[in-house]
Protein backbone atom coordinates (compact mmCIF):
# COMPACT_ATOMS: atom_id res chain seq x y z
CA UNK A 1 0.00 0.00 0.00
CA UNK A 2 1.25 3.78 -0.78
CA UNK A 3 -0.11 7.22 -0.41
CA UNK A 4 -2.12 6.95 -3.28
CA UNK A 5 -3.99 4.35 -2.43
CA UNK A 6 -5.38 5.95 0.53
CA UNK A 7 -6.31 8.82 -1.10
CA UNK A 8 -3.30 11.54 -0.52
CA UNK A 9 -1.65 13.09 -3.02
CA UNK A 10 2.02 14.91 -2.05
CA UNK A 11 2.51 18.61 -3.01
CA UNK A 12 5.18 18.93 -5.72
CA UNK A 13 8.70 20.21 -5.00
CA UNK A 14 7.60 23.56 -4.63
CA UNK A 15 4.79 23.79 -2.69
CA UNK A 16 6.83 21.70 -0.24
CA UNK A 17 10.12 24.45 0.25
CA UNK A 18 6.80 26.95 0.66
CA UNK A 19 5.55 24.68 3.26
CA UNK A 20 8.74 24.29 4.99
CA UNK A 21 9.35 27.97 5.09
CA UNK A 22 6.02 29.34 6.20
CA UNK A 23 6.51 26.67 9.01
CA UNK A 24 9.94 27.49 10.12
CA UNK A 25 9.24 31.34 9.86
CA UNK A 26 6.49 31.17 12.43
CA UNK A 27 8.95 28.51 14.85
CA UNK A 28 11.73 31.12 14.82
CA UNK A 29 9.62 34.27 15.74
CA UNK A 30 7.54 32.09 18.01
CA UNK A 31 8.80 28.92 19.65
CA UNK A 32 8.93 28.41 23.31
CA UNK A 33 11.78 29.18 25.07
CA UNK A 34 12.60 25.88 26.62
CA UNK A 35 15.64 24.83 28.93
CA UNK A 36 16.19 21.51 26.82
CA UNK A 37 16.17 24.01 23.70
CA UNK A 38 19.03 25.53 25.01
CA UNK A 39 21.20 22.16 24.18
CA UNK A 40 22.29 20.05 21.82
CA UNK A 41 23.39 16.89 24.17
CA UNK A 42 21.61 14.09 23.04
CA UNK A 43 21.74 12.78 26.71
CA UNK A 44 19.71 15.96 27.82
CA UNK A 45 17.46 15.93 25.24
CA UNK A 46 16.85 11.80 25.60
CA UNK A 47 15.90 13.12 29.20
CA UNK A 48 13.76 15.65 28.17
CA UNK A 49 11.75 13.31 25.57
CA UNK A 50 11.21 10.61 28.09
CA UNK A 51 9.44 13.28 30.45
CA UNK A 52 7.17 14.88 27.80
CA UNK A 53 5.66 11.57 27.17
CA UNK A 54 2.08 12.44 28.50
CA UNK A 55 2.97 15.12 30.61
CA UNK A 56 2.26 19.07 30.30
CA UNK A 57 5.55 20.79 29.06
CA UNK A 58 5.47 23.39 32.59
CA UNK A 59 5.35 20.17 34.87
CA UNK A 60 8.12 18.71 32.86
CA UNK A 61 10.48 21.57 33.66
CA UNK A 62 11.70 20.84 37.43
CA UNK A 63 11.66 17.38 37.34
CA UNK A 64 14.06 17.98 34.10
CA UNK A 65 16.28 20.59 35.62
CA UNK A 66 16.53 18.27 39.52
CA UNK A 67 17.12 15.00 36.99
CA UNK A 68 20.19 16.52 35.38
CA UNK A 69 21.04 18.22 38.19
CA UNK A 70 20.99 14.56 40.26
CA UNK A 71 22.28 12.75 37.45
CA UNK A 72 24.33 15.04 35.22
CA UNK A 73 25.68 12.40 32.74
CA UNK A 74 24.46 8.87 31.16
CA UNK A 75 27.19 7.19 33.72
CA UNK A 76 25.19 8.78 36.81
CA UNK A 77 22.24 7.30 35.27
CA UNK A 78 23.38 4.03 34.96
CA UNK A 79 24.96 3.89 38.22
CA UNK A 80 22.21 5.25 40.46
CA UNK A 81 20.34 3.00 42.81
CA UNK A 82 16.55 2.38 42.32
CA UNK A 83 15.52 4.06 45.04
CA UNK A 84 17.13 7.39 44.49
CA UNK A 85 16.09 7.13 40.46
CA UNK A 86 12.02 6.41 41.93
CA UNK A 87 12.32 9.25 44.57
CA UNK A 88 13.95 11.76 41.28
CA UNK A 89 11.26 10.83 39.66
CA UNK A 90 8.56 10.81 41.61
CA UNK A 91 5.29 12.47 40.85
CA UNK A 92 6.11 12.11 37.01
CA UNK A 93 3.99 8.62 37.09
CA UNK A 94 4.59 6.33 34.54
CA UNK A 95 7.57 4.59 36.18
CA UNK A 96 8.48 2.45 33.31
CA UNK A 97 9.94 4.91 31.93
CA UNK A 98 12.47 6.35 33.80
CA UNK A 99 13.54 2.12 34.80
CA UNK A 100 14.08 1.25 30.77
CA UNK A 101 16.27 4.87 31.04
CA UNK A 102 18.44 3.61 33.69
CA UNK A 103 18.63 0.06 31.60
CA UNK A 104 19.11 2.43 28.26
CA UNK A 105 21.79 4.27 30.01
CA UNK A 106 23.74 0.99 31.22
CA UNK A 107 23.69 -0.27 27.38
CA UNK A 108 25.29 2.80 26.54
CA UNK A 109 27.69 2.39 29.05
CA UNK A 110 28.45 -1.04 27.49
CA UNK A 111 27.55 -1.14 24.01
CA UNK A 112 29.19 2.36 23.35
CA UNK A 113 31.63 2.86 25.51
CA UNK A 114 29.73 5.53 27.53
CA UNK A 115 29.00 7.75 24.34
CA UNK A 116 25.50 8.01 23.13
CA UNK A 117 24.96 6.85 19.86
CA UNK A 118 24.85 9.11 16.81
CA UNK A 119 22.88 7.28 14.40
CA UNK A 120 18.80 6.49 14.00
CA UNK A 121 19.34 2.67 14.15
CA UNK A 122 21.83 3.20 17.51
CA UNK A 123 19.21 5.38 19.31
CA UNK A 124 16.53 3.21 18.56
CA UNK A 125 18.05 0.14 19.53
CA UNK A 126 18.15 1.61 23.35
CA UNK A 127 15.57 0.22 26.22
CA UNK A 128 12.68 2.04 25.71
CA UNK A 129 13.23 4.27 22.94
CA UNK A 130 10.79 3.83 20.12
CA UNK A 131 10.36 5.33 16.41
CA UNK A 132 9.18 8.63 17.71
CA UNK A 133 11.74 9.34 20.47
CA UNK A 134 14.79 8.36 18.16
CA UNK A 135 13.98 11.15 15.07
CA UNK A 136 13.45 13.18 17.91
CA UNK A 137 17.00 12.79 19.37
CA UNK A 138 18.70 12.01 16.33
CA UNK A 139 17.01 15.19 14.58
CA UNK A 140 17.21 17.88 17.18
CA UNK A 141 21.18 16.47 18.84
CA UNK A 142 22.82 15.22 15.39
CA UNK A 143 20.73 17.07 12.62
CA UNK A 144 19.76 14.23 11.21
CA UNK A 145 16.84 14.17 8.50
CA UNK A 146 14.62 11.95 10.76
CA UNK A 147 10.77 12.66 11.10
CA UNK A 148 9.58 12.65 14.90
CA UNK A 149 6.04 11.50 14.40
CA UNK A 150 4.20 11.47 17.32
CA UNK A 151 0.49 12.42 18.40
CA UNK A 152 0.84 16.32 17.31
CA UNK A 153 2.48 15.63 14.04
CA UNK A 154 0.11 13.01 13.34
CA UNK A 155 -2.80 15.75 14.20
CA UNK A 156 -1.09 18.32 11.79
CA UNK A 157 -0.51 15.69 8.93
CA UNK A 158 -3.81 14.35 9.14
CA UNK A 159 -5.44 17.70 8.55
CA UNK A 160 -3.06 18.80 5.98
CA UNK A 161 -3.93 15.71 3.54
CA UNK A 162 -7.07 14.93 4.93
CA UNK A 163 -5.87 11.43 5.51
CA UNK A 164 -8.72 9.04 6.40
CA UNK A 165 -6.98 6.67 8.65
CA UNK A 166 -7.57 6.57 12.56
CA UNK A 167 -4.25 8.30 14.25
CA UNK A 168 -4.27 5.60 16.84
CA UNK A 169 -4.18 2.81 15.11
CA UNK A 170 -0.39 1.74 15.69
CA UNK A 171 -0.62 -0.08 11.97
CA UNK A 172 -1.36 3.19 10.21
CA UNK A 173 1.76 5.14 11.61
CA UNK A 174 3.48 4.12 8.20
CA UNK A 175 1.54 6.71 6.26
CA UNK A 176 2.41 9.55 8.31
CA UNK A 177 5.65 8.19 9.05
CA UNK A 178 6.13 8.12 4.74
CA UNK A 179 4.46 11.70 4.44
CA UNK A 180 6.93 13.11 7.47
CA UNK A 181 10.04 12.03 5.81
CA UNK A 182 8.56 13.87 2.47
CA UNK A 183 8.24 17.01 4.30
CA UNK A 184 11.05 17.51 6.49
CA UNK A 185 13.28 20.32 6.16
CA UNK A 186 16.88 18.43 5.26
CA UNK A 187 18.65 21.70 6.82
CA UNK A 188 16.84 22.02 9.72
CA UNK A 189 15.46 18.71 10.57
CA UNK A 190 15.36 19.21 14.51
CA UNK A 191 13.76 22.67 14.25
CA UNK A 192 11.07 20.96 11.59
CA UNK A 193 10.32 18.53 13.91
CA UNK A 194 9.69 20.85 17.03
CA UNK A 195 7.87 23.32 14.99
CA UNK A 196 5.18 20.88 14.09
CA UNK A 197 5.69 19.59 18.08
CA UNK A 198 4.67 23.17 18.99
CA UNK A 199 2.02 23.87 16.31
CA UNK A 200 0.12 20.41 17.38
CA UNK A 201 -0.01 20.96 21.29
CA UNK A 202 -1.14 24.16 20.88
CA UNK A 203 -3.07 26.10 17.57
CA UNK A 204 -3.91 22.76 16.28
CA UNK A 205 -4.13 20.91 20.12
CA UNK A 206 -7.03 17.72 20.11
CA UNK A 207 -9.40 20.51 21.93
CA UNK A 208 -10.28 23.67 21.16
CA UNK A 209 -8.18 24.24 17.78
CA UNK A 210 -7.53 28.01 16.28
CA UNK A 211 -7.14 26.92 12.93
CA UNK A 212 -7.39 30.31 11.68
CA UNK A 213 -4.38 31.45 13.89
CA UNK A 214 -2.03 28.41 11.74
CA UNK A 215 1.30 29.63 10.03
CA UNK A 216 0.29 26.52 7.21
CA UNK A 217 -3.61 27.16 6.84
CA UNK A 218 -3.16 27.96 3.43
CA UNK A 219 -1.85 23.91 3.03
CA UNK A 220 -4.46 22.44 5.15
CA UNK A 221 -7.33 20.24 2.92
CA UNK A 222 -9.08 20.38 6.28
CA UNK A 223 -8.79 24.15 6.87
CA UNK A 224 -9.88 25.05 3.05
CA UNK A 225 -12.61 22.54 3.30
CA UNK A 226 -14.08 22.90 5.95
CA UNK A 227 -13.58 19.90 7.18
CA UNK A 228 -11.33 20.16 10.66
CA UNK A 229 -14.11 19.00 12.59
CA UNK A 230 -13.15 15.33 11.18
CA UNK A 231 -9.74 15.18 11.01
CA UNK A 232 -8.31 13.59 12.59
CA UNK A 233 -10.14 10.24 12.52
CA UNK A 234 -9.43 8.44 15.96
CA UNK A 235 -11.75 6.00 17.48
CA UNK A 236 -12.27 6.03 21.34
CA UNK A 237 -10.06 4.80 23.87
CA UNK A 238 -11.69 1.56 26.08
CA UNK A 239 -12.97 2.99 29.26
CA UNK A 240 -10.20 1.92 32.38
CA UNK A 241 -11.53 -1.08 34.49
CA UNK A 242 -12.89 0.40 37.72
CA UNK A 243 -11.19 -1.49 41.30
CA UNK A 244 -12.31 -0.82 45.16
CA UNK A 245 -9.51 -0.95 47.05
CA UNK A 246 -8.97 -1.11 50.59
CA UNK A 247 -6.10 1.13 52.11
CA UNK A 248 -5.15 -0.03 55.70
CA UNK A 249 -3.73 3.14 57.73
CA UNK A 250 -1.78 1.21 60.73
CA UNK A 251 0.27 2.77 63.39
CA UNK A 252 1.76 1.25 66.55
CA UNK A 253 1.96 1.92 69.81
CA UNK A 254 4.91 4.37 68.99
CA UNK A 255 2.96 6.03 66.62
CA UNK A 256 4.58 4.74 63.47
CA UNK A 257 3.10 3.73 60.04
CA UNK A 258 2.85 0.63 58.46
CA UNK A 259 4.44 0.88 54.77
CA UNK A 260 5.57 -2.06 52.36
CA UNK A 261 7.69 -2.30 49.85
CA UNK A 262 5.62 -3.56 46.42
CA UNK A 263 8.75 -6.17 44.92
CA UNK A 264 6.56 -7.72 42.50
CA UNK A 265 3.84 -5.53 40.72
CA UNK A 266 4.21 -3.47 37.82
CA UNK A 267 1.69 -0.52 38.41
CA UNK A 268 3.42 0.31 42.05
CA UNK A 269 7.02 -1.60 41.91
CA UNK A 270 9.96 -0.50 43.41
CA UNK A 271 7.76 2.12 45.77
CA UNK A 272 7.01 2.17 49.37
CA UNK A 273 2.70 2.23 50.38
CA UNK A 274 0.42 1.70 52.69
CA UNK A 275 -0.87 -1.90 52.82
CA UNK A 276 -3.04 -2.47 49.86
CA UNK A 277 -5.95 -4.95 49.19
CA UNK A 278 -8.29 -5.11 46.54
CA UNK A 279 -11.75 -5.67 47.59
CA UNK A 280 -13.82 -8.08 45.10
CA UNK A 281 -16.82 -7.87 47.25
CA UNK A 282 -18.95 -6.15 44.11
CA UNK A 283 -16.94 -8.25 41.43
CA UNK A 284 -19.63 -11.12 41.88
CA UNK A 285 -16.76 -14.45 41.86
CA UNK A 286 -13.26 -15.39 43.16
CA UNK A 287 -10.28 -13.90 41.22
CA UNK A 288 -6.70 -14.22 41.92
CA UNK A 289 -5.12 -11.56 44.67
CA UNK A 290 -3.93 -8.52 44.41
CA UNK A 291 -4.29 -7.91 40.82
CA UNK A 292 -1.61 -5.41 39.98
CA UNK A 293 -0.21 -5.37 43.09
CA UNK A 294 2.20 -7.63 45.52
CA UNK A 295 0.83 -10.69 46.53
CA UNK A 296 1.92 -13.70 49.25
CA UNK A 297 0.76 -16.07 47.30
CA UNK A 298 -0.16 -15.62 43.68
CA UNK A 299 -2.27 -18.94 43.77
CA UNK A 300 -4.04 -17.56 46.50
CA UNK A 301 -8.00 -16.58 46.14
CA UNK A 302 -10.25 -14.76 48.00
CA UNK A 303 -13.28 -15.16 48.74
CA UNK A 304 -15.14 -11.82 48.86
CA UNK A 305 -17.47 -12.62 51.61
CA UNK A 306 -14.13 -12.61 53.96
CA UNK A 307 -14.19 -9.45 55.38
CA UNK A 308 -10.83 -7.23 54.39
CA UNK A 309 -9.67 -6.81 57.92
CA UNK A 310 -9.57 -11.05 58.26
CA UNK A 311 -7.72 -10.86 55.28
CA UNK A 312 -4.93 -8.87 56.39
CA UNK A 313 -4.92 -10.40 59.47
CA UNK A 314 -4.07 -13.53 57.00
CA UNK A 315 -1.89 -12.17 55.23
CA UNK A 316 -0.19 -9.93 56.49
CA UNK A 317 0.48 -12.11 60.28
CA UNK A 318 -0.95 -8.87 62.12
CA UNK A 319 -3.51 -8.67 64.71
CA UNK A 320 -5.93 -5.27 64.05
CA UNK A 321 -7.81 -3.05 66.38
CA UNK A 322 -9.74 -1.09 63.63
CA UNK A 323 -10.49 2.27 64.27
CA UNK A 324 -13.00 3.19 61.24
CA UNK A 325 -12.92 3.99 57.94
CA UNK A 326 -12.52 7.74 56.36
CA UNK A 327 -16.02 8.47 54.68
CA UNK A 328 -14.26 9.92 51.67
CA UNK A 329 -11.86 7.88 49.02
CA UNK A 330 -8.86 8.27 47.27
CA UNK A 331 -9.43 8.49 43.35
CA UNK A 332 -6.86 7.67 40.69
CA UNK A 333 -6.46 6.65 37.32
CA UNK A 334 -3.70 4.57 35.76
CA UNK A 335 -4.10 4.37 31.59
CA UNK A 336 -5.89 1.18 31.69
CA UNK A 337 -7.50 1.21 35.11
CA UNK A 338 -9.31 3.27 37.82
CA UNK A 339 -8.91 2.65 41.56
CA UNK A 340 -11.59 3.94 44.00
CA UNK A 341 -9.30 3.72 47.67
CA UNK A 342 -11.29 3.42 50.84
CA UNK A 343 -8.91 4.45 53.82
CA UNK A 344 -8.76 1.79 57.05
CA UNK A 345 -7.75 3.21 60.19
CA UNK A 346 -6.67 1.12 62.65
CA UNK A 347 -3.16 -0.04 65.22
CA UNK A 348 -1.14 -2.84 65.89
CA UNK A 349 1.53 -3.94 68.45
CA UNK A 350 4.34 -6.14 68.47
CA UNK A 351 7.13 -7.00 66.50
CA UNK A 352 7.18 -7.55 62.47
CA UNK A 353 6.96 -11.07 61.29
CA UNK A 354 9.67 -11.61 59.13
CA UNK A 355 7.57 -12.50 55.50
CA UNK A 356 9.69 -14.05 52.99
CA UNK A 357 7.79 -12.21 50.17
CA UNK A 358 6.95 -8.75 52.26
CA UNK A 359 8.88 -6.18 52.68
CA UNK A 360 7.55 -4.52 55.53
CA UNK A 361 8.66 -1.57 57.59
CA UNK A 362 7.54 0.82 60.80
CA UNK A 363 8.11 4.28 60.16
CA UNK A 364 7.94 7.71 61.38
CA UNK A 365 5.72 10.47 59.01
CA UNK A 366 9.08 12.08 58.54
CA UNK A 367 10.62 8.96 57.29
CA UNK A 368 7.92 7.93 54.96
CA UNK A 369 8.42 11.22 53.22
CA UNK A 370 11.90 10.03 51.91
CA UNK A 371 10.88 7.00 50.83
CA UNK A 372 9.82 6.50 46.69
CA UNK A 373 6.26 7.03 46.77
CA UNK A 374 3.56 6.60 44.22
CA UNK A 375 0.92 9.17 42.80
CA UNK A 376 -1.56 6.86 44.57
CA UNK A 377 0.10 6.83 48.21
CA UNK A 378 0.63 10.90 47.90
CA UNK A 379 -2.69 11.09 47.21
CA UNK A 380 -3.97 9.11 50.42
CA UNK A 381 -1.04 11.17 52.60
CA UNK A 382 -2.86 14.13 51.15
CA UNK A 383 -6.27 12.80 52.85
CA UNK A 384 -5.08 11.73 55.76
CA UNK A 385 -3.15 15.38 56.29
CA UNK A 386 -6.60 16.86 55.61
CA UNK A 387 -8.21 14.66 58.47
CA UNK A 388 -5.17 15.53 60.83
CA UNK A 389 -4.03 12.09 60.59
CA UNK A 390 -1.05 12.38 59.65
Amino acid sequence: MDLADIGVKMWDEKKIKRFRKALLDWYDKEKRDLPWRRTSDPYAIWVSEIMLQQTRVDTVIPYYERFLATFPTVKDLAEAPEEVLLKCWEGLGYYSRVRNMQKAAIQVMEEFGGVFPNTYEGILSLKGIGPYTAGAIASIAFGLPEPAVDGNLMRVISRLFEVNLDIGNPSNRWAFQEIAEILIDPERPGDFNQALMDLGSDIESPVNPRPEESPVKEFSAAYQNGTMHIYPIKKPKKKPTPMKWRAFIIQDDKGRFLVEKNTQADLLSGFWHFPLIRDFSTVGESIDLFEGVAEENSTYEINQNIPLEVQFESLYKMKLQPTRILPKTVKHIFSHQRWDIELQCATASGALEQHATRTLQWVTKEEMAQLPQSRVQGKMCELLASQELL
